[in-house]
């Protein structure tokens, strides 16, 4: 069964430093924090320079939606934008993003380490998906999956087989010690 996650029904929460705002999509366990999630799953709007919150011993990956960003930091310099893949990063190392030109949107996937596996691909319309604890496609451009219309950014999370309609991102969160692979 699918459930869909609109975009334009998740509230965005300023940032304490006032560089951006969140919408979170999704957490483990639900009503987790900051401090004690297992995953997390959030969209962001980069709209200044700062540094990346620290989450030690999180696994983290970023994907730009909109805008381009760079990141730098300790030994990393390097420039996303829509056609970017997906960037996995140590969560607690020191990074900081640079929206270039304008403000950044970028979909940000979090997995405590030892804890749960995190992977995000783009993927391509006819791509079927199977396997994981929790899956969500993130629809890059308006389509159809399974029974659900999606308009661009809106997310499913679906818990059975599907097949994109269109250009998505796919975020899995797996388990430490699942068999659903």
């Amino acid at each position: 069964m699918n459930r869909v996650l609109r975009i334009a029904d998740r509230p965005a929460v300023p940032w304490k430093n006032g560089g951006g705002t969140t919408r979170e999509i999704a957490v483990f366990p639900p009503d987790a924090g900051m401090d004690d999630f297992v995953w997390r799953l959030s969209m962001a709007r980069v709209e200044q320079t700062g540094a990346f919150s620290a989450f030690d011993g999180v696994d983290r990956v970023l994907a730009v939606l909109e805008g381009r960003l760079r990141l730098s930091g300790a030994g990393l310099d390097v420039t996303l934008d829509g056609g970017s893949a997906p960037f996995p990063f140590d969560g607690g190392a020191p990074i900081a993003g640079e929206p270039i030109a304008g403000p950044v949107v970028d979909l940000n996937a979090m997995a405590r380490r030892g804890r749960c596996d995190v992977e995000m691909r783009r993927l391509s319309a006819g791509a079927e998906v199977t396997g994981g604890d929790a899956i969500f496609l993130l629809a890059l451009e308006p389509q159809r999956i399974g029974e659900d219309e999606l308009d661009r950014l809106d997310i499913v999370d679906t818990a059975v087989p599907v097949t994109t309609g269109g250009a998505a991102l796919l975020v899995r969160f797996t388990l430490a010690g699942s068999t659903r692979r």
